[in-house]
C-alpha cells in the first residue's frame, strides 16, 4: 500500500483537483484507492457531493462524542474509489492537539490499525504548514507537490521541503517528494520560461507529465464529479490518466519482492500451466530506445501491470520481450523510463477510452 500526501501551502495550485482526479484515474487503472480529505475546507468532499455526519475529525479527535474508526466513515465514489470525508470542524483539531505529546503522529496511528486493503491512500492536505499537514507527511512515504509555473508558487516550495526534512530529522521518517506542474497555461510564453526554471532547479524531482489548464476540470468539480465521470475524453482527463500511469511505473519498487507461493498452490499452478502451454503462441515484442534506462511491456495480457514479467531486456539499445499468448486480440504499449508510448513499428492501433492510442496485436488460435 502506497500512502501519498498531496500538499502545498499555497492555495489555487491544483492540490485538491489533483487529489480527486488522480485518485479517480488510479481507480480506472484497476487500483483500489482511498482519498483522505484532511483539509478543513473539505473541498474534495464537497466537490464529490459527499454528505456525512461522521468524518476524519471523528477518527483523529480524542474529545469528540462521536468517536469513529477510519473504516466506519469511508464512502464510495465509484468503482475502486473511496473517500474519507472532511468537515469544517476539523479546523478545531489544531488547537485540540496543541499541547499533546505525539500530536504529529495521530493520522499515522489511525492508518497503522487500519485493516482495509487499498493499493493507494492519497491524502489531500490543507493549504498551510500546520499540524494537519505534518500529520499527513508523517503518515506518508511519498509526497506530491503541485505547483503552478509562476514565481509566487515556487517561492513557498522551500518552506514545504523544510517541513519534509524536519519530519525526517525529528521523527526518523523518510518521505520522498516529487513536484507536479499543474494549471499549466500553454498560451503564455511566461509559462514555458517558468517550466524551464522548475526543470533546472528540481531535475529528477519533477514528474515528466504536466497538468494543463482545462475548464472541464472546474466544471466537473462544480457538478460534484471527478473528471472521468464528467468527460473522460477531455484534455484534463488525458493529463491525469498519463500522470497515473507514470506513478504506476513505480509500483514494482514500492511493492518489493512478492512472497513465494505455498508448495501445494505452486504444484497446482504448474499442472495448469503444463496443460495450457501447448495452446500458446510465442510472440516477440521489440522497441528501439538506445538512451532508455528501463523499458516495460504492458497490455491486456498482463492487466497493464508493470512488474518483472513485463520488464524488457536490452541489447545495444534494442529492447525485447518474449511472451506466450493464447489466441485473441490484445492492446499493449511500451513504457520507456515512465513514458507510455504505442509501438512505432506496428501500424495496427486503436484509440482507448481515455483518448490516447494503444497498439494492437492479434494472435490466431492454436488447435
Amino acid at each position: 500500500m502506497r500512502i501519498i500526501a498531496i500538499t502545498n501551502q499555497k492555495g489555487g495550485c491544483g492540490k485538491t483537483t489533483t487529489a480527486v482526479n488522480l485518485a479517480a484515474s488510479l481507480a480506472t487503472n484497476g487500483r483500489k484507492v482511498l482519498l483522505i480529505d484532511l483539509d478543513p475546507q473539505a473541498h474534495a468532499t464537497l466537490g464529490l457531493n459527499i454528505k456525512s455526519s461522521s468524518n476524519i475529525y471523528n477518527v483523529l479527535s480524542k474529545t469528540t462524542h462521536q468517536k469513529a474508526k477510519l473504516e466506519e466513515i469511508i464512502q464510495n465514489i465509484s468503482p475502486d474509489f473511496d473517500i474519507a470525508p472532511s468537515s469544517i470542524i476539523l479546523s478545531t483539531l489544531e488547537q485540540e492537539l496543541a499541547g499533546e505529546i505525539g500530536r504529529e503522529s495521530r493520522l499515522w496511528e489511525a492508518l497503522s490499525s487500519f485493516k482495509e486493503n487499498y493499493d493507494y491512500i492519497l491524502i489531500d492536505c490543507p493549504p498551510n504548514l500546520g499540524i494537519l499537514t505534518i500529520n499527513a507527511i508523517r503518515a506518508s512515504s511519498e509526497a506530491i507537490i503541485p505547483v503552478e509555473a509562476s514565481r509566487f508558487s515556487l517561492e513557498g516550495l522551500g518552506q514545504l521541503i523544510s517541513i519534509v526534512n524536519l519530519v525526517r530529522d525529528r521523527l526518523g521518517h523518510e518521505v520522498t517528494f516529487r513536484i507536479l506542474v499543474a494549471n499549466f497555461d500553454s498560451r503564455l510564453a511566461h509559462s514555458f520560461k517558468m517550466l524551464e526554471k522548475i526543470r533546472s532547479d528540481f531535475k529528477d524531482k519533477l514528474f515528466s507529465n504536466i497538468i494543463h489548464v482545462n475548464v472541464k476540470l472546474k466544471e466537473a468539480q462544480n457538478q460534484g464529479s471527478h473528471i472521468f465521470d464528467f468527460d473522460k475524453y477531455c484534455r484534463g482527463a488525458k493529463d491525469y490518466y498519463s500522470l497515473s500511469r507514470e506513478i504506476i511505473t513505480q509500483e514494482i519498487i514500492a511493492k518489493g519482492i512478492p512472497r513465494p507461493q505455498e508448495p501445494a498452490l505452486a504444484k497446482k499452478m504448474h499442472a495448469i500451466l503444463k496443460q495450457e502451454l501447448p495452446k500458446l503462441t510465442e510472440v516477440v515484442f521489440k522497441v528501439s530506445a538506445p538512451q532508455a534506462k528501463e523499458v516495460y511491456l504492458a497490455g491486456e495480457f498482463n492487466n497493464w501491470k508493470l512488474d518483472d514479467t513485463g520488464r524488457m531486456a536490452q541489447d545495444n539499445g534494442a529492447w525485447s520481450k518474449k511472451l506466450k499468448l493464447s489466441g485473441g486480440k490484445y492492446r499493449y504499449r511500451f513504457v520507456i523510463d515512465g513514458n507510455w508510448i504505442e509501438d512505432p513499428a506496428n501500424p495496427l492501433k486503436e484509440v482507448n477510452p481515455y483518448g490516447s492510442v494503444d497498439s494492437l496485436i492479434e494472435i490466431g488460435s492454436k488447435k
